[in-house]
């Protein structure tokens, strides 16, 4: 599932060709993706300018100069892609494309139809059901050691598990809280309760790094992420431990063979990698 950085790549992709633009089309060709794609979706874009284009978490929010927002997610598979001449013919999953006046399509594709294509306000969209209790974005001011350890106060679960509730940081998975643990020496076994003070802020900034060089790499395309101009991620190259069981960490000094290198530990169902001699 593509996360934050992703997300943000597709967003910063966008924006040169959607914000301030003049939605003259919206073709809508499915009735339901994750969930019911509100039926007035296309009537309350057509004909409006794009006032903003903004990621919450991993939700791209279209603000529009009527007050309408348009919220899309990308899912397990969705991706979206941008024609400045005439695009394909739709194919059975392209089930959106945005006109706008200066003639460029982009349409929103989903093969495994996890995605989704919503509706709000922008005086309700806080209140939003699915945006209302995310936590603060890693990448916002509002993120850092101090508020960190106040999210993580008193809990008993695993750091892995905390980072993953989107409740205490928006927009992390699998992939960069497992980089991020690496980096910042934090074993993904460690109760989160014990993350304050310096750990905490020491794992904030890894949060920011890892996200902030994923984001410089394009995102990470291990199977379905590419940019709207078609283009591939390669963060993957730079991981640290993620999918590298076995293998020595960067810098690593130790007798692999001897050791096991990077170790893989399976919590809540999904697969963590981690370093047992430089994560604490």
């Amino acid at each position: 599932m593509p996360e934050l950085p992703e997300v943000e790549t597709v967003r910063r992709g966008l924006a040169p060709v959607l914000e301030n633009a003049t939605l003259t089309e919206v073709q809508v060709r499915t009735a339901k993706l994750r969930w019911p794609v509100p039926k007035d979706l296309a009537k309350s874009l057509v004909g409006d300018r794009v006032l903003g284009l903004r990621r919450r978490a991993k939700y791209l929010l279209m603000e529009m100069t009527g007050g309408g927002v348009a919220i899309i997610h990308l899912g397990m598979t969705g991706h979206m892609t941008i024609w400045r001449e005439t695009p394909p013919p739709p194919g059975r999953h392209d089930h959106m494309d945005l006109l706008t006046d200066a003639g460029v399509c982009v349409r929103f594709t989903d093969s495994r139809r996890f995605g989704a294509l919503l509706l709000d306000h922008r005086d309700t969209i806080t209140e939003n059901k699915l945006l209302r209790n995310l936590g603060p974005d890693p990448l916002s001011n509002r993120f850092d050691g101090q508020e960190l350890a106040r999210r993580l106060k008193g809990r008993a679960s695993p750091i892995k598990a905390a980072l993953m509730d989107q409740r205490i940081v928006a927009g992390l998975g699998n992939i960069y809280v497992s980089e991020s643990l690496f980096r910042s020496g934090i074993s993904p076994k460690r109760k989160s309760g014990t993350v304050q003070g310096g750990r905490a802020e020491k794992l904030a900034v890894a949060i920011r790094g890892v996200l902030a060089d994923a984001i410089a790499a394009g995102g990470t395309s291990l199977r379905d992420h590419v940019s709207p101009d078609g283009a591939m991620g390669y963060f993957q190259h730079q991981f640290s431990v993620y999918g590298r069981e076995g293998k020595a960490c960067p810098g690593c000094v130790c007798d692999v063979e001897k050791t096991g290198g990077i170790r893989r530990l399976v919590q809540a169902g999904r697969s963590t990698f981690y370093c047992t001699r430089r994560q604490r």
